[in-house]
């Protein structure tokens, strides 16, 4: 599959956005963000998490690696892996696992961790432009 490419101008393009990119990969859990620090990898998170039927309240994971939350779908599993030193810190606290899990996992500063992510995880990229938010999605092979 190709990837897709969204441009957001408004932040209530979001959910549209969200919606989309569920739809573009219906087989994927995994989802990697990579994108610098401000532009709105947790918010867009949030919005997909919103779209897969999580109702709780939605927090950056910061301090804590990883949040769960109970959606329609199962549990949703949200990272962030930018305080992390090296790979075995992932190790040790069972990132293989989750990301094995059928799940879905999205996953903030995830380079850190590239060699345990499955075949066929969704690569998200968000750039800043001119006030505008590129977000471009493709699985990688």
């Amino acid at each position: 599959m190709k990837g897709i490419q969204f441009t957001i101008s408004e932040i209530d393009e979001l959910k549209n956005t969200a919606k989309e990119l569920m739809r573009a990969f219906p087989e994927q859990r995994v989802f990697l963000f990579e994108a610098e620090m401000g532009a709105g990898k947790t918010t867009f998170i949030k919005e997909l998490a919103k779209q897969l039927g999580v109702t709780s309240n939605l927090s950056s994971p910061t301090y804590s690696i990883v949040n769960e939350y109970k959606s329609e779908k199962g549990n949703v599993y949200h990272f962030d892996l930018y305080r992390l030193k090296n790979f075995n810190e992932c190790l040790d606290f069972g990132m293989e696992e989750y990301v094995n899990s059928g799940n879905y996992c999205f996953i903030e500063w995830p380079e850190i961790a590239n060699a345990i992510y499955p075949e066929k995880s969704v690569r998200v990229k968000i750039v800043v432009r001119e006030g505008k938010r590129i977000i471009e999605a493709d699985i990688i092979e």
